[in-house]
């Protein structure tokens, strides 16, 4: 167990004039190399809020009573924290994928740009970045306060609270996945460009961690334990906020979810139209009914062409919508929040929002943007027979009269959707070290 200091921080049993040693024999500047152009360190996302009307990343906060902090923080970690990273940094950049995510219309989806590979060095950096709360204004939350590893990497409440106790405006979004959705664009209504825009927006928000960028850059640099971890992700000790936001795109695109119980039949059984000998009769039958033109689901859930007859599916691997989509939760526009629409300014765009991936769905509930439905078995009634006839309705939930398409399912067909989603779940990442709070309170 590594031992409390409030001066170091611990990898394993090293002391920390032991750490910077370790990362440059591991290899210093595997995330961007020597001379990389990370940017200046007080520029970089402009400061727009999933909140401020409408925020995702904001995070549970200890209670509106802690004790508040200047903009630059207390200038080192709290008493009693400690980090506990392997000496070895974990195994980022080439996890073992199976087949089906090593296809080329998967490889296709990847938006992971030239410029910021995933690295072990890079990712781990971004880990302790998620993780830590000195990234709010008064050190109450972080990234992880409100993305939580055992929820699919997002929050079991319909909305989050902030470093003061306010509430986001949208649901947490679930994280897993975020590497494979090819058009790059972020948030419920996909206002930021990249994922190394989106990573700094809610810690800028007013109301989830309350930073500028020029705030963010002094804290992070005030802490000691950020020295070694930048020299091995970039080559020196430098804090820029392109730099952090690097880093924990990286640490985010690293969440990749393959080793579910649906893995593990599909790599058996060959196809998803087969039946899998690990699943139960209920969940073959929910998978079944995810794939028949009846529900639809798969249309818009398995991103990619429909396949020929009698073809299987290009991608048997990524359960994520390829754009955001109206899916009938209301009728018309609404007064508060038209998603992609309120940015765009295009009326053909109201009520349309990015997806969450349905792995490790049945464990990131409540859902939708604004978490309204608690159950998956709410979700599935909304398909069956709830959705709405707004005026962008997706073509696919339109029935051959151009009225929402109801499924008319019975409560046995429900219950088996739900149970086919649950197998879904990858415990295997829900419980992984390499994703978990490093930090040691």
């Amino acid at each position: 167990m590594p031992v409390t200091n409030s001066k170091h921080f611990c990898i394993g049993l090293l002391p920390r004039t032991s750490l910077a040693l370790v990362l440059a024999l591991a290899g210093a500047c595997d995330a961007g190399g020597f001379g990389a152009s990370d940017g200046d360190g007080s520029t970089g996302a402009s400061s727009t809020s999933e909140d401020g009307g409408t925020g995702s990343d904001a995070s549970s906060s200890s209670g509106s009573d802690e004790p508040t902090t200047d903009a630059g923080g207390s200038g080192g970690e709290d008493e009693g924290d400690v980090l506990d990273l392997p000496a070895t940094p974990f195994n980022y950049a080439n996890p073992d994928l199976p087949a089906h995510f090593r296809t080329p219309l998967v490889r296709d989806l990847d938006n992971t740009p030239v410029d910021n590979p995933i690295t072990d060095h890079g990712a781990t950096l971004g880990r302790v970045l998620f993780y830590d709360t000195a990234l709010s204004r008064n050190e109450t939350v972080a990234c992880g306060s409100c993305h939580r590893q055992a929820a699919g990497f997002s929050d079991t409440s319909q909305l989050s609270e902030g470093f003061a106790g306010g509430l986001t405006g949208r649901n947490s979004m679930g994280l897993s996945e975020s590497r494979w959705y090819a058009t790059g664009r972020f948030f419920w209504d996909e206002r930021a460009a990249t994922l190394e825009e989106q990573v700094l927006g809610p810690i800028q928000n007013e109301v989830e961690m309350g930073l500028t960028l020029t705030e963010l850059v002094e804290r992070v640099a005030a802490r000691p334990y950020y020295r070694d971890l930048f020299i091995a992700a970039f080559g020196d000790e430098e804090v820029t906020t392109d730099r952090i936001a690097r880093a924990l795109a990286q640490f985010v695109r690293a969440m990749a979810s393959y080793r579910s119980r649906f893995d593990e039949g599909l790599a058996a059984a060959g196809s998803i139209r087969s039946e899998f000998a690990n699943f139960t009769a209920a969940e073959n039958l929910g998978k079944d009914l995810f794939l028949q033109p009846r529900t639809a689901c798969v249309a818009c859930h398995l991103g990619g062409p429909p396949p020929p007859p009698g073809q299987d599916f290009r991608n048997q691997a990524i359960f994520l919508p390829l754009e955001p989509l109206n899916n009938g939760l209301d009728a018309g526009p609404v007064e508060d929040d038209n998603g992609v629409g309120d940015i765009t300014g295009d009326p053909a765009d109201d009520g349309r929002f990015k997806s969450s991936s349905l792995r490790n769905i049945a464990v990131s509930g409540p859902y939708m943007h604004d978490g309204r439905f608690a159950t998956l078995a709410e979700v599935i009634d909304h398909y069956d027979s709830g959705v709405k006839p707004h005026p962008n309705l997706d073509p696919r939930l339109r029935g051959p009269d151009q009225q929402p398409r109801r499924m008319n399912l019975t409560p046995a067909e429900k219950s088996a959707l739900v149970a086919f989603l649950g197998t879904l779940t990858d415990e295997a990442l829900l419980t992984d070290p390499k994703f978990g709070d490093p930090f040691v309170r």
